[in-house]
């Protein structure tokens, strides 16, 4: 029998249609079409695993996967295969072997996200899936700064939804390597880079930003949010977020 083989994927995928990455018994998630055509791939079940789970609607450039697998396929082989069976809105373009006990949650140094917000009257068709459209005012410049505020070591216990791990008492307690707002024509970019994100944590963030930016929400106010106390403002739709990149040593 041929030995197993520990393989890694990166992916990019529209989460319009899907009710986010986790398996939900009757309903299309990204991680059952993965394991549907690995199956079919392997002739044997096949469980594979991502970098962490995206919400439904929200969208990934470059989500990392792994399964195991005896099939000797060639990776470049393994990846036309992927693509031929995938629906169009899963790809997959890097695929290569790695060690048996890679694993692309608890291996991942960060994690990078991106939501964008429509900041012009009228959002076009063909962005609307893909941003959140606030033509609305804005102080960009405040809420910018309170982009900065939120880098380093915090207790972010105020913008995490509640979570089935929760019971595990688990520290909330997350370090952000860069946070920024940035515009790019009519988009509003916010970027944020961290060791690990919660449950809805990078939705509240730009929620509790946006908030500032109405001038409903004092900066002072908005950083005491990282003492743990506290519950941030509005959640963001999901259609605006993306995890664009997860970095590995």
């Amino acid at each position: 029998m041929p030995d197993v083989r520990r393989i890694r994927c990166r992916t990019a995928y529209d989460g319009t249609t899907f009710h986010g990455w986790q398996v939900q018994p009757g309903l299309p998630t990204i991680q059952a079409e993965l394991q549907r055509v690995m199956s079919e791939i392997e002739e044997a079940p096949v469980t594979v695993e991502a970098s962490g789970r995206t919400d439904a609607g929200v969208h990934a450039l470059r989500q990392m996967i792994a399964f195991s697998i005896r099939n000797p396929i060639p990776c470049d082989n393994l990846r036309r295969a992927m693509n031929r069976l995938l629906p169009h809105s899963i790809r997959v373009f890097e695929v290569e072997e790695t060690h048996g006990a890679f694993h692309p949650r608890f291996d991942a140094e960060s994690k990078h996200y991106q939501y964008r917000i429509w900041r012009d009257e009228i959002c076009l068709p063909f962005d609307r899936p893909y941003v959140h459209h606030h033509p609305y005012p804005l102080d960009e410049a405040i809420m910018a700064e309170a982009a900065r505020a939120l880098e380093g070591a915090h207790d972010f216990t105020a913008f995490a939804a509640s979570d089935e791990k929760d019971a595990l008492g688990h520290s909330k307690v997350r370090k952000i390597f860069r946070s920024s707002i940035n515009r790019d024509g009519p988009r509003l970019i916010y970027d944020v880079e961290g060791s690990g994100f919660m449950k809805h944590m990078v939705r509240n963030l730009i929620g509790a930003i946006v908030e500032v930016g109405k001038g409903n929400l004092a900066i002072g106010d908005f950083e005491a949010l990282l003492t743990g106390s506290g519950k941030a403002g509005p959640t963001l739709p999901a259609q605006g977020l993306f995890l664009i990149d997860v970095r590995y040593e």
